[in-house]
């Protein structure tokens, strides 16, 4: 057994399937520093989704770069939404 034997090659039909190609989306997501961002992908049919929730606008553009990398060429629709806390406009007033 070699060490190459851990998916299909690349070039193969089962590599450039829309699965496989999330499924190394959310390998890369899990590993790096997006690791512990609530961010997920599914297949549906032919589109992927991929949604969530991400500290900042910093992160979300991290995030958005890796999957145009990941998922170049595949119709992707993305729901990210940004946490960051914000100023409030106005006092709160308590009673």
């Amino acid at each position: 057994m070699s060490t190459h034997d851990a998916g299909p090659a690349a070039g193969t039909p089962a590599a450039r399937s829309p699965e496989y190609r999330v499924a190394h989306l959310q390998d890369r997501l899990a590993s790096g520093e997006l690791g512990e961002l609530g961010v997920r992908t599914e297949v549906r049919g032919s589109t992927v989704l991929v949604h969530g929730t991400v500290p900042s606008a910093r992160c979300r553009e991290d995030v958005l770069s890796t999957v145009r990398e990941e998922l170049a060429g595949l119709e992707v629709h993305c729901d990210i939404v940004v946490s960051e806390p914000s100023s409030p406009d106005h006092a709160e007033e308590l009673s």
